[in-house]
């Protein structure tokens, strides 16, 4: 075991097992926390499992993780977060948990800029990293007085409240009588200030890109750059299906730009999409934690979580060069996004075949832990209902 330093998983969803496994494989103990059933629960990796109370409840919540510290002698295990809302909750309470926890997550003076969509925009335009063209109305009157090529999108400058009664990332607006009565719609979900209106791009779904890396004090600790062609649902999924690793350096660059510019510290995923009009990549967001489709890069060669681990428990940052042609799947959303989209004749069959192809890494399958794949099937009604995907 590495010593007695361990790490707490927020949140035991799919990305959460990859947090799991990838530390597992070098002796790391790991818990895993969440308030609802996943699927990390049937790994044979954890050496605690704990149902907590939801972390929207931040003052119980809180209390909960200094209890967990004290009680199951977690003091100064390092806490990965999955979600936007618990990032949130960490860069709000880093000083509250400092004596208990190491805690990557930078506060909330660094976070606020990749939380909200309105700040990250305004600051990658700033910093000269390409944007998709973006309004910022404060009210119904902006809109009507907007001189907007249509398609265009609307959607949240903070996402989870929007996307929680929605189950939408964005409104899809094809005119100008649709914009304003889905602008109007909008502002009675969310406050009319977080709203961003912005072009669409161009067959959005396959032009997505990411750049991954661990980064401290504006450098690459190490990294992994994807292309992200499968989604669920395709069109503004919720969650990539199917990834693949390409070499790509703009990415990097713009990537770090941005990162560079609020003094980012951890892991994070800086999502692009290349605009094929003009081939140039534009910048999307960040998400400021692991991602769903992390496990690609331990596949490439760079565990990402346990090179976050050993940084974060002082030790050397052994980085490597991530490979390219390696593939992500998950099955169980990306086999139906893949028959939706043969029937609606938007993919040949022998595209999804010739992607097999390769070496892959699948997000809950795995012949060393067996389980949790199984355990997913019984869970897929729930997951469904819950999360949509």
């Amino acid at each position: 075991m590495m010593g007695d330093i361990g790490a707490v998983v927020i949140g035991g969803h799919f990305q959460g097992l990859g947090v799991v496994r990838a530390l597992a494989r070098h002796g790391v103990r790991v818990a895993v926390i969440d308030s609802e059933p996943c699927l990390s629960r049937f790994s044979r990796y954890i050496s605690t499992y704990v149902r907590s109370p939801n972390v929207r409840n931040q003052h119980t919540f809180l209390h909960f993780l200094k209890r967990l510290a004290l009680h199951q002698h977690m003091e100064g295990w390092v806490i990965y977060p999955t979600d936007d809302e618990t990032v949130h909750f960490l860069s709000r309470n880093r000083d509250a948990l400092k004596d208990f926890y190491r805690i990557p997550t930078p506060s909330w003076d660094v976070i606020k800029f990749v939380y909200d969509k309105k700040q990250s925009y305004r600051l990658a335009d700033k910093i000269g990293i390409p944007i998709p063209k973006t309004y910022y109305p404060e009210n119904l009157a902006d809109v009507k007085r907007m001189d907007a090529p249509f398609p265009m999108i609307i959607k949240p400058a903070v996402m989870r409240n929007f996307f929680r009664i929605t189950g939408k990332k964005v409104f899809r607006a094809r005119n100008r009588q649709e914009l304003e009565t889905m602008y109007v719609q909008a502002s009675t979900i969310i406050d009319p200030g977080e709203i961003l209106v912005q072009e669409e791009i161009p067959d959005v779904s396959h032009h997505l890109y990411s750049f991954c890396p661990l980064f401290k004090e504006k450098k690459v600790l190490a990294k992994i750059i994807a292309k992200r062609p499968r989604q669920h649902p395709m069109d503004f999924g919720q969650a990539s299906t199917f990834a693949e690793t390409v070499d790509i350096p703009v990415l990097e660059i713009l990537g770090s730009r941005f990162l560079s510019a609020i003094d980012y510290y951890g892991l994070c995923e800086v999502e692009f999409i290349q605009d094929p009009r003009d081939r140039q990549f534009k910048f999307l967001e960040v998400n400021p934690r692991i991602w769903g489709w992390h496990t690609i890069a331990v596949r490439a060669g760079v565990n990402l979580p346990y090179l976050l681990y050993s940084d974060m428990v002082d030790q050397d940052v052994k980085n490597g060069y991530f490979e390219e042609g390696i593939k992500w799947m998950r099955l169980t959303t990306d086999i139906p996004t893949v028959i939706s989209e043969v029937l609606k004749g938007r993919m040949q069959l022998k595209d999804y075949v010739r992607s097999w192809k390769g070496e892959k890494e699948f997000a809950v399958f795995s012949l060393n832990d067996p389980l949790p794949f199984i355990g997913e099937f019984f869970l897929l009604p729930y997951l469904w209902r819950k999360r949509g995907f």
